[in-house]
């Protein structure tokens, strides 16, 4: 059976999600503006799979929606230069720690962010 892994993306937002969403407001009280908004996520599939299932607002057999709301309002595009340097993980706690420290490091450097 193959290995499954986990690959870390970014997703850059509309700005719009800034001054239309309170949470994501509220997230970000460093954001002055300057650089993008944008989603960090996890995920088991191509960074571009689950972009597309973002934005169709993908449910899956289960019944589970597996977009997130903000991406699938305000998601503009793949942002492979903040992510591509990052190496797969071999299992997903490991993934989702990833994704919060990346989430942070990119808000310290002035991003504004929303991961879950």
């Amino acid at each position: 059976m193959a290995k499954t892994f986990y690959t870390i993306y970014v997703i850059e937002l509309s700005k719009r999600v800034f001054t239309e969403n309170t949470k994501f407001r509220n997230a970000n009280p460093q954001f002055n503006g300057v650089l993008q908004c944008v989603y960090v996520g996890m995920t088991s599939k191509t960074p571009q799979e689950r972009f597309l299932q973002h934005k169709t607002g993908y449910i899956n057999k289960k019944g589970h929606k597996l977009s997130a709301n903000i991406v699938e309002k305000y998601g503009l595009y793949l942002r492979p230069s903040l992510y591509t340097h990052i190496d797969p993980f071999l299992n997903r706690a490991e993934a989702l720690k990833a994704e919060e420290q990346i989430s942070l490091e990119l808000r310290r450097e002035g991003y504004a962010v929303w991961f879950n």
